[in-house]
């Protein structure tokens, strides 16, 4: 199954090391993002590869296991080493582990986007302007790049991403006379009418997702963290915010939402039998429908994500991952000689081409891609709606520099208002009350 999704960390924090003390304290004026110099050329790379060696790659994306194939067929003196060491706080625990320890770091690590500030301000990660990776701007599309970007440093390249969209149930909707909400106002009134129509039917599941609330926020122009360096803002009470509150509270008040966690059992049951009709979610998702929820083969549609406004085009992304070089990697040369080849070589349409969704704006934009069709989406050319949306999106968003664990507690902040115990908006409070201690205890300057 292709598991490319932001998650909502559950459980205990990640014991990462925080973070500010690697960082030469809150005055430190570039905020850690002066671009490094270039001393490795693509000459340096290449006569890497024609050297050879071996490196390790920590990754879990399922469609590098072809790439490394390819790779290691075209540079037959590489051996590189494919470890899935898990995803979400096992990866991370994982990889943090190896950083403390400074043994048997890996010298490539997949790192989503919201975890990617964590390790990029311990001075953790390589930045990438070592072998030019500056040079590469315009290659990925703007919201992935700016998400690799602290200041000038580049601590990442983009391997995929998750511009937000409606996929929805189109046997369902047509059932019940729905029409496809092409604003949040008209969505509200859809789930309405449907668990109206249906008691048993909702237009969504949401029992309390980080990644899905801060994707919320960010398509409403909501800008909740702000980060220069080691000083860190966070404000749950902007305008952004409470767009999202304001659509969001009712839906919980009046049961209109399908409670069942996201990727249980329960969920996937759902979405196979019509009772969750619906989903906004990121651009990755179309294989996890394709394999997880096989009875619904021809039933469901993609549609642009709704707007706050109507006529509106306004995107944000849920999900997607970068590949980075630990600082402490045996084998930097290479490793970036196999970062490029994954996220903007040939390794870039394999991956595409076996399911994920590019980062690149050539392969968003080749026809091959805009043109395939779907089967189990009807023969709808799916890859027309989510490529608009990858343009779409909301310049601007920061995360937390230590988002990975302000994830980790949203469950017991704001997931308490799915309960019934609070609002939204004081489940926010909360969240941001936590978050502004915890980087405080951390060494951070908050406010």
């Amino acid at each position: 199954m292709m598991i490319t999704r932001r998650r909502a960390l559950l459980g205990a924090a990640l014991s990462i090391t925080l973070l500010a003390a690697g960082c030469g304290g809150s005055d430190d004026s570039d905020s850690g993002g002066a671009a490094a110099e270039t001393t490795v050329s693509e000459a340096d790379v290449q006569a890497a590869l024609d050297a050879g060696g071996a490196i390790k790659v920590w990754a879990w994306e399922p469609t590098l296991k072809q790439v490394v194939a390819d790779f290691q067929k075209k540079y037959p003196k590489v051996k590189v080493e494919l470890v899935n060491s898990g995803t979400g706080n096992d990866a991370y625990t994982a990889l943090q582990n190896a950083i403390t320890a400074g043994t048997g770091v890996p010298d490539v690590a997949q790192i989503e986007y919201y975890a990617l500030p964590q390790y990029a301000l311990a001075k953790n990660l390589t930045d990438l302007n070592t072998f030019g990776a500056s040079g590469l701007d315009g290659t990925f599309t703007p919201g992935t790049w700016n998400s690799v970007h602290a200041g000038e440093a580049v601590y990442g390249l983009p391997m995929d991403s998750g511009p937000m969209a409606l996929f929805y149930n189109k046997e369902v909707f047509d059932k019940h006379g729905i029409a496809v909400p092409a604003t949040w106002q008209e969505y509200a009134a859809a789930a309405e009418k449907l668990h109206a129509a249906d008691p048993k039917a909702y237009i969504t599941s949401d029992s309390g997702d980080a990644g899905f609330t801060t994707s919320m926020i960010w398509q409403a122009g909501g800008k909740p963290y702000t980060v220069d360096g080691t000083n860190v803002g966070v404000n749950f009470s902007d305008p952004g915010t409470q767009k999202f509150t304001g659509l969001w509270q009712p839906l919980i008040d009046k049961k209109l939402l399908n409670p069942v966690p996201g990727w249980s059992d329960g969920w996937y049951q759902g979405l196979a039998d019509g009772t969750i009709a619906s989903l906004v979610i990121g651009a990755w998702m179309p294989a996890n429908l394709e394999s997880g929820v096989k009875a619904g083969n021809g039933k469901w549609r993609v549609a642009p994500m709704p707007q706050w406004e109507a006529g509106g085009k306004a995107t944000s992304e849920n999900g997607g991952s970068s590949i980075a070089i630990p600082e402490k990697a045996a084998n930097k040369t290479l490793a970036y000689a196999f970062l490029k080849y994954a996220t903007v070589d040939e390794g870039a349409a394999t991956r595409a081409a076996n399911g994920a969704f590019p980062a690149t704006t050539k392969e968003l934009g080749s026809t091959e891609f805009l043109g395939k069709e779907f089967p189990y989406f009807g023969g709808q050319k799916v890859n027309e709606v989510l490529a608009a949306s990858a343009g779409q999106v909301v310049p601007g968003w920061s995360y937390l520099p230590f988002q990975v664990y302000a994830n980790s507690i949203y469950g017991d902040t704001v997931g308490k208002a799915y309960l019934g115990q609070g609002t939204l908006q004081d489940g926010l409070k909360s969240w941001q009350d936590a978050s502004v201690k915890y980087g405080q205890e951390q060494g951070f300057t908050v406010k």
